[in-house]
């Protein structure tokens, strides 16, 4: 298995050599075809930046991300970052947006998780896994002016 970080690394370096898009690395994969975008965040305590690609979902003109850690019984440090640290940017194609990080609840969360379950199925594998452990949280970054 390959550790996390090289991983992302080598997600990181395809999608900006290829415009925003990743493809070879998704092939066989349950992401094949499915939009990412290079999430810039602060961590929560000494602020170095980190870089995490992510799968989205549009949501008018900002974009839903999923801190599903793989169906992991924790979330994912990117996730509590944001949540300490909300302001942020995303790479989205060739371009690099100012955000504002909010996690969504209610009938807005369920909305947009039910949407990302049929657009990524295997969304609905990591709901089922942590179904008696945690909620998914649905984080919404808000394009800042």
């Amino acid at each position: 298995m390959i550790p996390t970080h090289d991983f992302n690394t080598k997600i990181i370096k395809e999608f900006r050599a290829n415009g925003g898009k990743v493809v070879a690395l998704a092939e066989g994969r349950p992401f094949e075809g499915v939009p990412m975008i290079l999430l810039h965040h602060r961590r929560a305590k000494t602020r170095v930046e980190r870089v995490n690609p992510l799968v989205y979902q549009r949501v008018g003109d900002s974009y839903a991300v999923f801190a599903t850690k793989g169906g992991a019984p924790t979330d994912p440090a990117w996730y509590r970052n944001l949540m300490t640290n909300p302001d942020a940017q995303v790479e989205v194609g060739t371009a690099t947006i100012d955000v504002t990080a909010r996690e969504l609840d209610g009938n807005e969360r369920k909305e947009v998780w039910e949407r990302q379950k049929t657009l990524t199925p295997v969304f609905a594998d990591y709901e089922e896994k942590t179904k008696n452990i945690r909620q998914i949280p649905v984080v919404l970054l808000e394009r800042r002016s």
